[in-house]
């Protein structure tokens, strides 16, 4: 064997870089895809990021999990394909164009030209490709580059034209108007689990509005609150509930009546007006300036005089004037009261002003109370750049949360504003450009996810999770209360949706494959994207007098091409399709927690929609990798160092122990700290380098004094030592063995290295502590070479074990070691992983623990009367129940004591 450095002198980066070169120069994965083909297959998904920016140190954790777990399969006796994949259409992509042109509304891109937008779009998808995979490589995880899969390729398009048309063949899919999280900055709906991701504690105004009612004996007014103003122009009914009991008020000193939920009745404003205009008309805005006197409700009691009480259904049909006359062409249906068990009377007035184009309650209740016809939805008076259209006069053009001040003083000029004020709440923003999201109704196609549920639920069953309480309480929620998917999006660089369809909507045609659109057009397609199919008409089957069929303007959502990936990424079922139907559900897949409502629900979705089966059988979650101060890493604050940074100066090993021994893998949060990658460093590779390094240090002096050279012993030799500390961390080896093998299988990757820390510390401070003069030759050549042997079988059997997690310092150790044994192989990453040899003696390990707890006890002793370690005991008694352990170790705790 070598020779080798000091501890201090030893670089682990350095060392990696020297074993990213062998690995390269013999193709190692290659190698080890080729010698594994015959075995059986473990499919693995790795879910597809965006090449759009640098990997981070999630990613990295995210990487470094799938890389262990696929090692230990290869290990374990399976053929593992690792290909990368790229996330290349979606809003990513449109933002940073969209910025970089400086387009902020969809008739530019048009004006542009899609072909040329898309062009670029295409341009900046693969701009990191070149950095990530030299991140990745130097982390060292074996991953497939050459043969990566991109969403944009045309066989991948293909395979989600494919999934899309089984599921409208299925009857899963509907075109309709639904009121969605409509992003104006991005200019396009969102999922509602995207809409999710990003909620903010801001300010919005709050306001009450006086609506009229018609033919009113006392001229009363509902009195409706709201937090969006800018919906006013739209509004189109009143809802209340049912069942509870409103009131009518006369207000004492203005004279002006209000109806509101008698449990609300605290909400109205209780101020006096100013002598001059007592008698002033009701919301004269002049009426809310002089102050109040004594409690609040001492003045409630005393400015409201009651007049009447009724149910909330009694209120139902009752007619009220509009606040704007926009809408005047549905007076015959709108501007009346409906009722509903959404009404909650926790805030407001208990009358809710409804805008049906812009809350999913408001929408339903007027489509049911036929306020509406689902058709007539799509009069909105937004645009969507989040504009005002043509139609609201006043404030056309406007971006509708920039006019919410406007339209308070507009409505306050009108005398209907009873109070106003502001509020702090929650509200969504979106999770790309980062600002608020609007509710708004939108023309979409639809997947049935709420005809799915059940099965859903059931699936869920079937999945194994790590940690459990995801699966069992975050995704289960979530699948609980899933509602159906929009999966199209108005917008351009994307998978275009396979519909075409004749002007009169009479006809609709699913492209399933590029074939069928071929057949049936007669045109020769070479690319999916929009620019290159938009152009290609399909003749009506009911004759030249009804025209073609022209493809619909949508592109999918691209959470449904990642959802499609573990069939468009092998072009199933135009290829692959014995690999894929032996082999679905695939074995594993791992991402972090913000995938539960991501990637794991569209996968999940589909794959019960397709097969009725999940989409994978098992899964590790981790959580967010945080900074060192809690807060979100950041790039503009540079509050943490960057991933090379990090592994140039303790190595890429150190940097994976460290992640996967944090909480981050239990899907908790890690606040990651440079100075917790080097305590890896120094708790766990410089004690392992260090036995290592006494090994080497010890079979070379058998050179140097001219005896044999090293050989290990066979391994029959090794176990029938009758040295008691042989026996133990031989034991100890096979222990290790054991629990890594049930853990992996576990999937419970955390628990590795806590193991891994106490067995080093076992043998170097242990073994190799006690065992030196054997390990010297004091104790005679054929003993020194026993225990030299175990020691080396422990470090090789170690190295084996922990591989797939150090790949790198394990194939540092085994280079060395292979030397001096015969038929070894050629990485230590083309090893099977270690099988259980034999019973373990847990009996002696058991014994082994306690004398050193014995020896820790007395050490603590020694400190506390202040006794050097070195000055000997006279005597030493030791308490236990189980007398017969002292019977394996009492000579070597003689030894020690003296």
């Amino acid at each position: 064997m070598e020779e080798v450095c000091e501890g201090k002198d030893f670089s682990f980066p350095s060392q990696e870089e020297k074993i990213l070169s062998f690995w390269s120069e013999i193709k190692a994965f290659e190698t080890q895809l080729a010698r594994t083909e015959s075995l059986p297959e473990y499919i693995f998904y790795d879910g597809p990021p965006f090449a759009t920016g640098l990997p981070h140190y999630g990613h990295i954790l995210a990487g470094t999990i799938k890389d262990i777990v696929t090692r230990y399969q290869t290990m374990r006796g399976h053929h593992v394909t690792r290909r990368f994949g790229w996330d290349c259409h979606g809003l990513p992509v449109e933002n940073e164009i969209d910025r970089k042109l400086g387009i902020k509304r969809r008739d530019e891109v048009l004006k542009m030209g899609i072909d040329k937008y898309n062009d670029e779009c295409r341009s900046i998808v693969t701009r990191y490709v070149e950095e990530w995979e030299k991140v990745i490589t130097r982390t060292g995880r074996w991953i497939d580059f050459r043969n990566d899969y991109k969403t944009m390729d045309l066989k991948f398009m293909e395979s989600v034209w494919w999934v899309f048309s089984q599921l409208y063949e299925k009857g899963l899919v509907y075109k309709g108007f639904k009121v969605m999280p409509y992003s104006t900055g991005c200019k396009t709906v969102l999922s509602n689990f995207e809409a999710g991701q990003n909620y903010k504690d801001v300010p919005d105004p709050e306001i009450m509005v006086a609506f009229p009612i018609i033919d009113d004996p006392h001229n009363a007014s509902f009195v409706a609150w709201t937090t969006t103003p800018w919906t006013l122009p739209s509004n189109l009914a009143l809802c209340v509930n049912g069942n509870f009991d409103y009131v009518k008020v006369r207000n004492k000193y203005t004279g002006r009546v209000y109806v509101v939920a008698e449990s609300r009745l605290s909400a109205l404003p209780v101020e006096k007006p100013k002598s001059s205009v007592a008698n002033g008309p009701a919301g004269d805005p002049k009426t809310s300036s002089s102050k109040t006197r004594g409690g609040k409700s001492e003045n409630l009691k005393d400015s409201y005089e009651l007049l009447e009480k009724v149910k909330g259904n009694e209120l139902v049909k009752k007619k009220y004037e509009p606040l704007f006359n926009y809408f005047s062409d549905l007076s015959d249906t709108a501007f009346r009261v409906v009722a509903d068990n959404y009404v909650t009377d926790d805030s407001g007035t208990g009358i809710v002003h409804c805008a049906p184009a812009f809350g999913e309650d408001d929408y339903r209740v007027c489509i049911e109370n036929q306020i509406i016809n689902k058709g007539e939805i799509l009069i909105v008076a937004v645009d969507d750049d989040g504009c005002f259209t043509e139609r609201i006069t006043d404030f056309s053009g406007r971006y509708v949360k920039d006019a919410d001040k406007d339209i308070i003083e507009n409505v306050k000029a009108r005398g209907r504003l009873v109070k106003s004020g502001s509020c702090t709440h929650s509200y969504p923003f979106c999770w790309r450009s980062d600002t608020p999201l609007i509710y708004r109704a939108v023309p979409s196609w639809f997947v049935r996810v709420e005809d799915l549920k059940a099965k859903l639920l059931e699936n869920n069953k079937q999945t194994y999770w790590v940690p459990d309480y995801v699966k069992e309480k975050r995704f289960h929620n979530w699948l609980e209360n899933a509602r159906d998917w929009a999966v199209s999006r108005s917008r351009f660089w994307g998978t275009p949706l396979p519909v075409w369809t004749s002007e009169d909507g009479e006809e609709v045609i699913v492209m399933d494959s590029v074939a069928k659109l071929e057949k049936l057009s007669g045109a020769k397609v070479f690319d999916l994207h929009w620019h290159n199919i938009d152009h290609i008409t399909i003749p009506s089957s009911r004759g030249p007098e009804f025209g073609v069929l022209r493809r619909v303007d949508d592109v999918f959502d691209c959470w449904f091409e990642s959802g499609s990936m573990p069939y468009a990424y092998i072009h199933y079922p135009f290829e692959n399709v014995e690999l894929f139907e032996k082999n679905f559900p695939g074995q594993f897949i791992a991402e972090g927690l913000d995938q539960t409502r991501g990637w794991f629900y569209t996968l999940m979705v589909l794959s019960t929609a397709l097969f009725g089966k999940p989409a994978f059988r098992n899964l590790v979650c981790n959580g967010l990798v945080l900074a060192e101060d809690g807060k979100k890493m950041s790039k503009k604050l540079k509050n943490y160092p960057s991933p090379m940074e990090v592994i140039n100066d303790y190595g890429a090993d150190a940097l994976r122990l460290y992640l996967i021994n944090s909480p981050v893998v239990r899907a908790e949060t890690l606040r990651f700290k440079k100075d917790g990658v080097y305590g890896v460093v120094k708790d766990v590779f410089l004690p392992w380098y260090n036995a290592y390094r006494f090994l080497v240090q010890n079979a070379k002096r058998l050179e140097v004094e001219g005896l044999a050279p090293f050989s290990p012993f066979d391994i029959g030799t090794l176990k029938n030592s009758s040295n008691v500390l042989d026996q133990w961390i031989n034991s100890a080896t096979q222990s290790l063995v054991h629990f890594v093998r049930q853990e992996m299988d576990a999937y419970r990757l955390y628990t590795v290295v806590p193991y891994l820390l106490k067995f080093l510390d076992n043998l170097t401070n242990i073994y190799v502590r006690f065992n030196r003069k054997r390990l010297k030759g004091r104790t005679g050549e054929e003993d020194c070479r026993t225990a030299l042997s175990t020691l080396y079988s422990v470090l090789l059997t170690s190295c084996k074990v922990m591989s797939p997690f150090t790949p790198f310092f394990t194939e540092v150790l085994y280079q060395n070691m292979r030397k001096v044994s015969t038929g070894a192989e050629e990485s230590i990453h083309y090893c099977s992983f270690p099988q259980e040899e034999g019973e373990r003696d847990e009996r002696i390990e058991r014994s082994v623990s306690r004398m050193m707890t014995v020896i820790d006890l007395a050490r603590n002793i020694r400190e506390r009367h202040n006794k050097p370690l070195k000055s000997p005991l006279r005597e030493m008694i030791v308490v236990h129940p189980d007398a017969d352990f002292l019977d394996d170790i009492a000579g070597k705790l003689k030894e020690v004591c003296e």
